[in-house]
Parts: C-alpha cells; sequence; structure tokens
C-alpha cells in the first residue's frame, strides 16, 4: 500500500481550488504525488508525467516479458510427443474438475 505525507493528501474540494499550486508541486517535484480524497476516500493520484511515461514504459516491459514466456511455453509444447497428451476427460478427472459447472 502506498503512503502519503500530510501534504500530499487533499480533498477533491482544496484539490480543485489549487488544482494550478499543485499542479505546479508536482512538475517542479517538490510534491511527488498527490493523493485526491472524496468523502476521506482515496479516489485518484495525480502524478507527474515523467512519473507516468516511466511506469507505462514499466507496464510495457513486464507485458513483453510475458509474451516471452508465453511464446517460451508454446514452442515447448510443440516438442512433446503426443504420447504424453493427456485427454480432456482425464484432465477434468485428475483435477476434479465438473464440466457442467464452467
Amino acid at each position: 500500500m502506498v503512503k502519503y505525507a500530510q501534504n500530499e493528501l487533499f480533498s477533491i474540494t482544496d484539490f480543485s481550488k489549487q488544482l494550478a499550486s499543485v499542479i505546479k508541486n508536482i512538475k517542479e517535484q517538490s510534491i511527488e504525488k498527490i493523493g485526491v480524497l472524496k468523502n476521506n476516500k482515496l479516489e485518484a493520484v495525480v502524478i507527474s508525467t515523467d512519473e507516468y511515461e516511466r511506469l507505462k514504459s514499466y507496464e510495457d516491459i513486464i507485458e513483453n516479458l510475458e509474451h516471452q514466456d508465453i511464446y517460451k511455453t508454446i514452442e515447448n509444447r510443440k516438442t512433446t510427443p503426443t504420447s504424453q497428451y493427456i485427454s480432456l476427460e482425464q484432465m477434468t478427472k485428475e483435477f476434479g474438475i465438473d464440466l457442467d459447472t464452467i
């Protein structure tokens, strides 16, 4: 769970009143993030565009790694002899799956 300093939390009313100064503080990196509260519940987080782009690049890297992992799994399965295949019936029995409930 992300922790917020007292100066990083704003009610939605205060946030809207102080929008220009809040954006300036985030841009100048005097504040890392802003948590916007509605009825004392965190509703949104405001971060700089640089931080957003950094996080998106990590997301892209992770997604690419997942695709590579799936590709490797598929390639490995291509080398599995058909004698080692498991039928759907065997698999449902082995894992206790009832196809009627799926």
